[in-house]
């Protein structure tokens, strides 16, 4: 019969020798690539107390922004979650009531709005999908934590805060940027009035 490759290998059983069967050079050689690894710069950190230098693409943990009034942009139109791959976000919309102008820009809004972050595969996707800019990734890592339930992420963690905004400009490009300083079309006459 022929055989299928032309790499074979002749295998052989040579009979160990006294020294080999004491695993004596087998135990040097394992104790001397040890010892060359202790002298060399430890790859570790302590994470705590010292950070690795974040790329500037990093994809962290979601915020919902609010615009220059303070009023929450989401309108629950559902593009970041048709666009999500995970299917990790879910949100129920609501229409806003009389004397709400303040709290949610546009006559509907998201009344719950959730992520699933075990299922979350932070491709950013949902911040492409949003066109009210509404969603982006952070720099933020997600804490660990012990229950599934705690990483289901609703508006109370997502929202952006008031007091403390989280700057999200790093993530928007330069054409953006340009874009909102048009002040003829409508969905920027919001922004333009910070740019004045």
């Amino acid at each position: 019969m022929q055989s299928l490759t032309t790499r074979s290998k002749v295998a052989s059983n040579k009979k160990m020798t006294f020294v080999e069967k004491l695993y004596l050079p087998a135990i040097l050689g394992g104790m001397r690539i040890t010892l060359n690894h202790f002298f060399k710069k430890k790859v570790t950190i302590s994470y705590p107390e010292q950070t690795r230098p974040m790329a500037p693409v990093y994809r962290g943990q979601h915020v919902l922004k609010r615009d220059e009034n303070g009023a929450e942009r989401c309108t629950a139109c559902g593009l970041c979650a048709v666009a999500c791959p995970a299917e990790a976000i879910t949100m129920t919309a609501a229409e806003r009531k009389p004397g709400e102008e303040a709290l949610y820009r546009e006559e509907k809004y998201a009344s719950v709005y959730e992520i699933n972050m075990l299922r979350c595969i932070f491709c950013g996707l949902c911040e492409e999908a949003c066109p009210k800019e509404a969603i982006f990734l952070t720099d933020r890592i997600i804490d660990s934590g012990y229950l599934r339930k705690s990483f289901i992420f609703g508006k109370d963690i997502l929202v952006d805060p008031l007091d403390k905004p989280i700057d999200v400009s790093v993530r928007e490009t330069k054409e953006t940027r340009e874009f909102k300083t048009h002040p003829e079309f409508a969905h920027n006459k919001l922004n333009t009035k910070s740019l004045k």
